[in-house]
């Protein structure tokens, strides 16, 4: 399997702990690439018109995209449970990973505005309103705490991918301090070992 990747990417990342806690990993073969807003890169192009990163080429040759869609898959071949079937707890799962994708939505648009619009044309007031809905998210996973249960999902795993991001890129956030009891009930899902890899291209 193909995966047009970026190391820091959180859409990547929730693709990698999928494919770990699926003991497909080692199934990957990395696609070195740039994707970027702006200057989109014709390699993923090929493959996915959107220009995006995750994007998976199966070995029967079909292109998968976006994370959801890629960790569905992979979960279908490695026969796991990280989408329940039915019930509320499938529910809550999908609700929790569509929180956390959109938390992450924000947090790059935040980066995009930051880092690939010229500064004199940035809009203060957008980044405000994106941080926002950062915070908003977060109060919500705040809130929502007493729900987590032992088990570990597609929920569990799209907000410690959406955490590991805010650590990397917004540090200044310091959300474990804002939001403890969030702290609290996430960090236990955040160090299962697939939650704790790293991942790079390979050195040629």
């Amino acid at each position: 399997m193909k995966l047009f990747f970026s190391p820091n990417s959180p859409y990547v990342r929730k693709v990698l702990v999928t494919a770990h806690e699926m003991g497909l990993d080692q199934q990957l073969q990395f696609v070195d690439c740039a994707a970027h807003p702006v200057n989109r890169d014709a390699r993923i192009i090929a493959h996915n018109p959107l220009g995006k990163v995750p994007t998976l080429v199966t070995p029967e040759g079909l292109a998968l995209y976006d994370s959801r869609v890629i960790c569905e898959y992979l979960n279908a071949q490695g026969g796991g449970s990280l989408f329940p079937a039915h019930g509320p707890h499938r529910w809550q799962a999908l609700a929790w990973q569509a929180l956390a994708d959109g938390l992450l939505d924000a947090a790059l648009l935040v980066r995009y505005e930051n880092n690939a619009r010229p500064e004199a044309i940035r809009w203060a007031d957008w980044i405000a309103g994106q941080m926002d809905k950062i915070h908003t998210c977060l109060k919500e996973l705040e809130r929502q705490g007493h729900q987590a249960r032992g088990g570990f999902d597609i929920g569990h795993l799209t907000v410690g991918c959406s955490l590991w991001y805010l650590d990397l890129r917004f540090p200044e956030l310091d959300w474990r301090q804002h939001y403890p009891s969030l702290a609290g009930w996430i960090t236990p899902y955040m160090q299962r070992e697939s939650m704790r890899q790293s991942w790079s291209l390979p050195q040629a």
